[in-house]
């Protein structure tokens, strides 16, 4: 009586030589890898893909939720073009202008009534009208000098643009992290200029027209490069 191969005593089937170490489909030859079936093995590491996909690309990175520039520096989104931020600047200039003019010329109005209350030859009775009308301008000088600090820090800090830059589509983004500046870096902004003003209006000149000989490519002025920021556009 045979009891089976003695070589294999308990009746077990030899496994079949399969190199690569599964099961091939059913039907197919003998000794291909699974490679050759049409679609690559999946990847270790990626649980829940599945066979046969190809692997998903990153999302493009955003910089603040605006796309990046190409090919443009690492991590900065498309620049302002020194044109936008010139009629920026342009805007609200004739916003303060306006808003200075209505009160101002009320003042000019109270100032020639008090030069024709005086003599054509009593100079002194001028002098002292120009003088008080003077003292009456210098407060509101400074009170509008104040709020228009406050104008360009809230503005720039909490929305990322004055009316300005609203309306020719940019805005202003710390350069680190793309969020809105912040109200310390839109007061950096707007005080560096000021202080150049000082100097005759030339250093305040020099602050808004610094970003064209910016090294880094980033058109960052003496204000930007203190304050952290960039400025960028936001529409087409």
């Amino acid at each position: 009586m045979s009891f089976g191969d003695q070589n294999n005593p308990y009746g077990q089937q030899p496994p079949q030589n399969n190199p690569y170490g599964q099961q091939p489909p059913q039907g197919a030859p003998q000794g291909v890898p699974p490679q050759s079936y049409g679609y690559p093995q999946q990847p270790p590491g990626q649980p829940g893909q599945p066979y046969g996909a190809y692997p998903q690309q990153p999302p493009a990175q955003q910089y603040g939720g605006y796309p990046q520039q190409p090919g443009g520096p690492a991590g900065v989104p498309p620049l302002a073009s020194m044109g936008r931020r010139f009629g920026a600047r342009l805007i609200d200039g004739l916003i303060f202008s306006v808003v200075y003019s209505i009160v101002l010329g009320a003042k000019i109005g109270d100032l020639m009534d008090a030069v024709k209350a005086c003599s054509s030859t009593d100079s002194t009775c001028v002098n002292d009208a120009v003088m008080d009308w003077y003292s009456e301008i210098l407060p509101i000088a400074a009170v509008f000098m104040v709020l228009v600090m406050l104008y360009e820090a809230l503005m720039i800090g909490l929305v990322g643009g004055t009316l300005g830059k609203l309306a020719v589509g940019i805005r202003v983004l710390k350069l680190e992290t793309g969020a809105k500046p912040g109200v310390g870096a839109g007061f950096l902004r707007w005080v560096i200029p000021m202080v150049g003003g000082l100097f005759c209006g030339i250093g305040a000149l020099l602050v808004y027209l610094s970003p064209f000989w910016d090294g880094n490519k980033r058109n960052q002025g003496w204000h930007d490069k203190v304050a952290g920021t960039v400025v960028v556009n936001v529409k087409g």
